[in-house]
C-alpha cells in the first residue's frame, strides 16, 4: 500500500482510507464509515476552540489517533490529518471486523449486550463499538500508525457516499460523513439536533 499522506484535510483523505483495515493486534477493522472534522474552522470539532483539554492532540503531528471519552462512556477514536496546528481528523464511525472476531465478540459483551447474538455488521458499528472492538485505552491517545496501530490495504475499489454528519447540533448540514455505498455496517443516518 502506497503510504497515506495524513498532511491533508481530513476532508481531502477520508474517501481514500474508507475500505482499508485497521489493525490493532488480533484485530483488523476494514473501515466502512468516516466523519471528517476540521479543526478552528468547524463549530462541530472538538478542536473548535484551540488547542486545549482532550483536543491538544488533534493539534499533534499528522497520523497519529486522537482517543477520547464520548459521553462519559465509550471510547472513540480518530485519525490526525493535517499539518501540526491544523488540527483536522476523521472519526471512525463504523467497519467490519475482518480479523479476530472471537475476541472482537468477547469485548462487545457487557451487563447490558449480549455480543454472542449480534449480527457480525453490528459489532464495529458506530463510534463506541468499534473502539470496544479495537480494545482502545485512554492511553492511546496520540499513538502514532504504523506500529502498534497500522493500516493495511485489502486492494478493492468502493464506492463512496458523502453527506450530512450524525448526531451533531451545530454545522449539521455540512456533507462531512463518507461510508462505503451498500455496506451493511455503515450506521444509520440520523440528523442532529440544531441549536
Amino acid at each position: 500500500m502506497q503510504a497515506l499522506d495524513f498532511s491533508r484535510r481530513a476532508d481531502e483523505l477520508a474517501p481514500e482510507v474508507l475500505g482499508l483495515v485497521l489493525w490493532h493486534g488480533q484485530i483488523g477493522v476494514r473501515l466502512t464509515e468516516v466523519e471528517a472534522y476540521l479543526g478552528l474552522d468547524d463549530p462541530a470539532s472538538h478542536a473548535f476552540r484551540g488547542p486545549r483539554g482532550r483536543a491538544a492532540t488533534m493539534f499533534g503531528e499528522p497520523g497519529r489517533l486522537y482517543v477520547y471519552l464520548s459521553y462519559g462512556i465509550h471510547l472513540a477514536a480518530n485519525l490526525v490529518c493535517s499539518p501540526a496546528g491544523q488540527a483536522s481528523a476523521l472519526l471512525l464511525r463504523a467497519g467490519e471486523v475482518v480479523a479476530g472476531e472471537e475476541l472482537a465478540r468477547a469485548r462487545r459483551v457487557s451487563a447490558r449486550s449480549r455480543a454472542t447474538g449480534l449480527a457480525a455488521a453490528r459489532l464495529a458499528s458506530g463510534p463506541g463499538n468499534l473502539g470496544r472492538v479495537l480494545g482502545l485505552t485512554r492511553q492511546d491517545d496520540g499513538a502514532p500508525l504504523g506500529e502498534e496501530f497500522f493500516l493495511q490495504s485489502t486492494g478493492e475499489s468502493v464506492e463512496v457516499g458523502r453527506g450530512p454528519r450524525v448526531g451533531i447540533s451545530v454545522a449539521t448540514d455540512w456533507p462531512l460523513r463518507f461510508w462505503i455505498i451498500g455496506d451493511p455496517t455503515v450506521s444509520t443516518y440520523r440528523r442532529g439536533a440544531r441549536q
